[in-house]
C-alpha cells in the first residue's frame, strides 16, 4: 500500500536505549509501515524486539528517536497497555467518565454492555478478574471515540478461552467502528484474527521484514485459511531469523 493518504505513517530511522552498563543498544532501525483510515494493523515480533517501544513512540510517550510519525491531525488517541492501568479508587463507570467527560452516560453504559461489563459498572478494579479488567481498559480507550487505537499485547496472560473470547470482542468492535488500529503482539494467531495487515518484525533492532494481507471480513475466515496464513508467516520469519534467536509464539 502506498503511504499517500495513510491515516498512520511510521518511519523510524533509529531508536536507541542506554543499557545499565552505559552502552547504547539499538532497538529499532529503518522501520517503515503505514495504515489507511479504518484499517487494523498488527505488528508481530519476538519478545524484546522493540514492539512496545514502537507503540510508545506512536502514542507520543517517547520522543527520543530519529524519524517521523504521522497520525490523524488533531485525532483522539485511545490506548490499552499490557496492564489495565485502571484507577483503583474509581469504579469501572467512573474510569470511563474520567477518560471521556463529555460522553453521554447512555453511550458509556452501551459500551460496557457491548463488552459484557454492564453488571460490573459499579465495581472497583480490585474486584475484577484480569479478563474483566482488560475489558474495562478497552472500554475506557473506546469511550473517547478515538481516531487511532493502540493495543499493546491486549490478550497477554489470559487463559486460552478468555483470550479467544476477548479477541473476538475486539475484532467485532474494530469492524464495527472502523477505527484505525495498531496492535503489537508476539502471537501470530492473535494477529491474524484481529488485523487487516500484519507487519512481521525482525529481532532487535526491529524493522519490518515482510507484510501480509489478511482477507476480510475476518469473521468469514475459516480455520484452514488462518492456518495457511500462519504457516506462510512462519516460513517468512524462519528465512529471516538468525540462528539461535527466539521464535514467534504459538498456541
Amino acid at each position: 500500500m502506498s503511504s499517500a493518504g495513510a491515516a498512520l505513517r511510521i518511519a523510524i530511522a533509529s531508536k536507541d536505549h542506554i543499557r545499565a552498563d552505559g552502552r547504547t543498544q539499538r532497538v529499532i532501525e529503518k522501520l517503515d509501515l503505514s495504515l489507511a483510515a479504518g484499517e487494523a494493523g498488527a505488528v508481530v515480533g519476538p519478545s524484546g524486539c522493540g514492539k512496545s517501544t514502537l507503540l510508545r513512540i506512536v502514542a507520543g510517550l517517547d520522543h527520543a528517536y530519529d524519524g517521523k510519525v504521522e497520525a490523524p491531525a488533531q485525532g483522539r488517541l485511545g490506548m490499552v497497555f499490557q496492564e489495565p492501568r485502571l484507577l483503583p479508587w474509581r469504579s469501572v463507570i467512573d474510569n470511563l467518565r474520567i477518560a471521556a467527560p463529555h460522553a453521554a452516560p447512555q453511550a458509556l453504559y452501551a459500551l460496557l454492555d457491548e463488552l459484557d461489563l454492564a453488571d460490573h459498572a459499579g465495581h472497583f478494579p480490585g474486584e475484577l478478574s484480569l479478563g474483566l479488567a482488560r475489558r474495562a481498559a478497552l472500554a475506557r480507550a473506546l469511550a473517547v471515540e478515538p481516531e487511532l487505537l493502540l493495543l499493546d499485547e491486549p490478550l497477554v496472560s489470559l487463559d486460552t478461552a478468555l483470550a479467544r473470547d476477548l479477541r473476538d470482542k475486539i475484532a467485532a468492535l474494530i469492524d464495527e467502528r472502523r477505527v484505525t488500529t495498531l496492535i503489537v503482539t508476539h502471537d501470530l494467531q492473535e494477529a491474524i484474527r484481529l488485523a487487516d495487515r500484519i507487519f512481521l518484525l525482525s529481532p532487535r533492532p526491529a524493522r519490518v521484514i515482510a507484510t501480509l494481507e489478511v482477507e476480510t471480513p475476518r469473521r468469514a475466515m475459516n480455520d484452514a485459511a488462518a492456518q495457511a496464513l500462519e504457516q506462510q508467516a512462519r516460513a517468512m520469519l524462519a528465512r529471516r531469523r538468525p540462528a539461535g534467536s527466539r521464535s514467534i509464539a504459538s498456541d
